[in-house]
């Protein structure tokens, strides 16, 4: 997708989705998709580190239980690794204050309770990609 002659390149913004539930996974990548934003969507923890350590994304939208590496765990490992300035939120059905404390804790950026309104999810990540311009 090339920008219009006489126009600048503007790529669309990366966004990494993980989640283990396809219908979630597919829900978020429908709406992200919709707004202008290229989504790579993976069905957990594993694929989702695997493919931020290929091509590190503007934004990766984290569930925080998935097989393999949970989302707190890869949240971890993008802290650590070359690009900890990626903004993440975090996905959950865990909505416990002590749940919500543990991922702004390991360094979400945002949190967002399962079931949301997916137009509450894109207001959140317009928001964060806003702030980290």
């Amino acid at each position: 997708m090339s920008a219009p002659a006489g126009e600048p390149d503007a790529s669309p913004v990366r966004v990494l989705v993980a989640d283990d539930d396809a219908d979630i996974r597919d829900l978020v990548e429908f709406k992200l998709t919709q707004a202008g934003y290229a989504v790579e969507a993976v069905p957990d923890g594993i694929s989702a580190w695997e493919a931020f350590e290929a091509n590190p994304p503007q934004l990766a939208v984290l569930d925080v239980m998935m097989p393999g590496l949970s989302g707190i765990d890869v949240l971890r490992k993008i802290r650590e690794s070359e690009f900890p300035s990626v903004p993440v939120l975090l996905l959950s059905a865990k909505s416990r204050d002590s749940d919500v404390d543990t991922g702004f804790a390991v360094g979400a950026d945002d949190y967002v309770i399962k079931p949301f309104s997916p137009r509450e999810l894109l207001h959140r990540v317009n928001g964060m990609l806003a702030r980290a311009r």
